[in-house]
């Protein structure tokens, strides 16, 4: 079984415990991620309280190397970047995970 968690097996978690039909699941779903989306996208931050922040950030254009090609440089451009910051509940269940089980 996978380590990681889908946009699937979300909607089925949501449609098990609510009462709602599987298609509204899906599209509601689907809809929050959109404006979440869309919200980065126009440059806001996007704050979901008690869960954290999605911020965006600008990096700035740097010098890489090609490791096949030590003596060529390699101009990483300037890019924009979506950095997430857990929130105070979050913070804490990230605390009582078992680090050894990874």
């Amino acid at each position: 079984m996978s380590k990681n968690l889908t946009k699937r097996e979300i909607v089925q978690k949501i449609y098990e415990s609510a009462n709602f039909n599987h298609k509204d699941v899906t599209y509601i779903v689907q809809q929050t991620l959109e404006c979440i989306q869309e919200g980065l996208i126009s440059g806001k931050n996007v704050e979901l309280r008690n869960f954290g922040v999605f911020e965006l950030q600008v990096r700035k254009q740097r010098v890489g190397r090609n490791p096949n090609q030590p003596e060529t440089d390699v101009v990483i451009p300037r890019r924009a970047v979506v950095k997430f910051k857990a929130g105070k509940e979050m913070k804490t269940g990230l605390e009582k995970i078992d680090l050894d089980q990874f």
